[in-house]
Parts: C-alpha cells; structure tokens; sequence
C-alpha cells in the first residue's frame, strides 16, 4: 500500500517511528514533511497529504500534529477527505471498518509511540466492511456538495 506520511513540527518524532513501521509492514510511504523541528504551519501539511490522497496516487494518510486535532480539521476540508483522529487501536480499526477513513490523524503530544504504533497497525489492517456503512458514508458524502 501507499502511504502519505506528514506532520508538523510537533509531531517529526513519531512520523520517523511511523515511517519504521510502515516499512516493516511492506508499505511503501511519501513524506509529505516537515523535516525538522521548525515551526511549520500544520494546515499546509495536512493539504499536501489530503491531495496526494484525493489524486488515487496514495491509498492512505497518515497526518502527526501536536494533538491530531489540527490536522484532521485541516484535511477534512479537502473534498474526498474523511480524515479520522484516533487515540486508541479499535478507534483506529473502526475508522477503517465503518468509516472507510482515507487519513489517520495522530496526537504526538496525547499518545506514546508503542500506542501509536498499535493503531497504525490496527489502522493498515482494516478494511472496510461496506454493507450498512455504505449508505452511512453516502450521506457522508452528500454533505460535501450540499
């Protein structure tokens, strides 16, 4: 799988922890930055990695920030985008199974890197289970053009 990889200066620690799983995992990842630990503004991450996701270039997102909050507001405003702040391993799951989430959003400020490891796993494991969701996420996405 392809993976879009991004954070902001808060969250360059785990984004490298995460880059070391993904490759474990057999994933081939992009990052999207930052790369240091200037202060970057999060908002032009989150959008750099929401399109590379839209585009069908990456299948999945995963987007670090201080809390995860800033940047999955950020990347929910790119159509097509249904990012999902998860802090524990089945929110990361569900995110996937019931939500057909195309962006993880992380809090490295909130979370350590073992748990945040576990939901990337839990997270790439999952796949959407369709069914009753399907008609959810329709309405979902009915709320981006109405």
């Amino acid at each position: 799988m392809h993976v879009a990889l991004g954070c902001d200066h808060r969250g360059l620690g785990l984004k490298q922890a995460i880059s070391g799983i993904l490759k474990e995992m057999g994933h081939e990842s992009k990052d999207f930055g930052c790369y240091n630990a200037s202060s970057v503004d999060y908002p032009d991450i989150a959008r750099d990695v929401a399109k590379a996701v839209t585009s069908g270039q990456f299948a999945q997102g995963i987007l670090i920030c201080g809390t995860g909050i800033g940047m999955s507001m950020a990347a929910n405003k790119v159509k097509g985008i249904r990012a999902a702040l998860c802090g524990d391993a089945i929110s990361g799951s569900k995110a996937r199974q019931h939500n057909d989430a195309n962006i993880l959003c992380l809090g490295a400020d909130i979370i350590g890197e073992e748990l945040t490891l576990d939901i990337v796993r839990a997270y790439l494991a999952t796949d959407f289970e369709n069914g009753r969701h399907s008609r959810r996420l329709e309405k979902v996405h009915a709320l981006e053009t109405n």
